[in-house]
């Protein structure tokens, strides 16, 4: 009986798994996952930690008790590989009780990424967290709970991030303006904390139009928190415990920081194996998402892409991306080559009573890279017809090549709840199809008093590209 092995329990691995014992039901599949969780939904932890989601098991998607006992797979939780010897076909795992060897016909490498933990002097200090796994998620909801529990409302000096809280708990750091950083923020401005955030580069949301950026940064602002753009965190500084984030400009006191500055693909055990990594330094593979050595898979947050509109290896660890390669390689292991797809690094973000989506290429130097001549304009449009009694507005950008007029990418925001993430919809297809913008202005997008205007902010944005080319 053929065997396939999965090292990393998370959404690349359990897609592979589940989708090749499905199609296949005599393979055996064993996975390999290190800590005590698997399938969990990581992107919900800023809303477990601010407290609109109960507790970590509802981020769980599928129970190691359901994968073993109703999807016959052999899942091996407390279980870190840390050797794969391909010339025999072999991996070695570590627990509590000892190793375990392995043999494999079919190998998946879903090892994921790791938070980055900058050369920051102080980073290691008592209060200072990384939000990359449950534990961590965790550890910062108690965190949240021992303030609140405390009472410490009562500031000597409130601070102009807190000064219009009815309550405020105390002062705290983030350190990074990306995903991690804007969805913290809310999180813990809902708590009530006086929330500092540090970014390093001139905006906030660098992988969204500048536009977008700074309607989410003015959001932010009118929400209480303090920003500071341009802002290289020096030190830490503290004994023990963090007393103060340090830049070269301010010394803020805080509480206790968030690092939140992305994360690198955990690629060692491949490495170690002789698995080549790709020129993003995450794991190379082809269009099946096989590496160089043969029938060893890479999928998932440690693993690159090809991107559908620069046909470049790219590297997005987003969850889709994770889901639909995992799922490809078990379809294939099962017996039926399958590709899983390139990526369009389609993403949403919530800033507080905002909304923002973003997909393909905006930055003009990447799309400059790969020999298109770049353009971009940016509308603001009615999210709803303007008789209708609710609605906002939707602001739109739009890059594309000038010549070939081929939609390159787009970056929207609105108010939570007005469209924005669901819009960008539309665009992922034009940017995946590489469909031109006067293509794009004929879509045929529905329409309804309560949903839109009879011309969408999208159709809108390409109309106004169209006539500036």
């Amino acid at each position: 009986m053929p065997t396939f092995v999965v090292g990393g329990g998370d959404a690349a691995g359990m897609s592979a798994a589940s989708k090749a014992k499905r199609d296949d039901p005599d393979l055996d599949v064993v996975v390999f996952e290190q800590g005590e969780w698997v399938s969990y939904g990581a992107c919900g932890l800023p809303y477990y930690i601010k407290g609109e989601i109960d507790s970590l098991e509802d981020l769980v998607s599928v129970t190691p008790e359901e994968f073993r006992q109703e999807r016959d797979i052999d899942l091996r939780t407390g279980h870190e590989v840390v050797d794969i010897d391909p010339s025999n076909r072999v991996v070695t795992a570590r627990s509590d009780d000892g190793a375990v060897r392995q043999e494999y016909d079919h190998l998946l490498v879903a090892t994921g990424a790791e938070a980055i933990t900058p050369p920051i002097d102080g980073v290691d200090h008592t209060g200072v967290y990384t939000l990359g796994s449950m534990s961590d998620g965790k550890d910062l909801r108690d965190y949240v709970g021992r303030a609140r529990a405390d009472g410490n409302l009562q500031q000597p000096d409130r601070g102009p991030a807190c000064q219009f809280l009815e309550t405020c708990t105390g002062p705290v750091g983030i350190v990074g303006g990306g995903y991690i950083g804007i969805e913290m923020a809310e999180a813990l401005a809902a708590n009530g904390f006086e929330v500092h955030l540090f970014q390093r580069g001139d905006r906030i949301l660098k992988q969204f139009s500048e536009a977008t950026s700074e309607t989410v940064l003015d959001h932010l602002a009118d929400r209480d928190v303090a920003v500071y753009l341009g802002a290289e965190v020096e030190t830490l500084a503290g004994d023990d415990r963090v007393e103060a984030v340090v830049t070269d400009d301010v010394r803020v006191p805080v509480e206790m920081v968030l690092v939140g500055t992305g994360v690198r693909p955990r690629t060692a055990l491949a490495e170690d194996a002789g698995v080549q990594l790709g020129e993003t330094g995450a794991i190379a593979t082809d269009a099946y998402r096989e590496t160089n050595l043969p029938d060893v898979y890479a999928a998932g947050d440690c693993a690159e892409t090809e991107h559908v509109v620069t046909g470049e290896p790219a590297y997005v660890p987003l969850a889709l991306t994770a889901n639909r390669h995992g799922r490809a390689i078990g379809q294939t292991v099962a017996g039926e080559p399958t590709e899983g797809g390139g990526t369009a690094g389609t993403a949403a973000v919530k800033a507080f009573e905002m909304e923002a989506a973003r997909t393909g290429v905006l930055n003009h130097e990447e799309a400059r890279a790969v020999g298109f001549e770049p353009m971009t304009e940016t509308i603001e449009a009615k999210s709803r017809a303007g008789y209708y009694p609710e609605g906002g507005t939707v602001q739109v950008t739009l890059t594309v090549d000038r010549p070939s007029g081929r939609v390159l990418g787009g970056s929207l925001v609105s108010e939570y709840g007005e469209g924005a993430v669901y819009r960008s919809h539309a665009l992922v297809g034009a940017v995946t199809e590489g469909i031109t913008v006067d293509e794009l202005s004929n879509y045929d997008l529905a329409y309804a008093p309560p949903f839109n205007t009879t011309w969408d902010p999208v159709l809108t944005a390409a109309k106004v590209v169209e006539s500036e080319r």
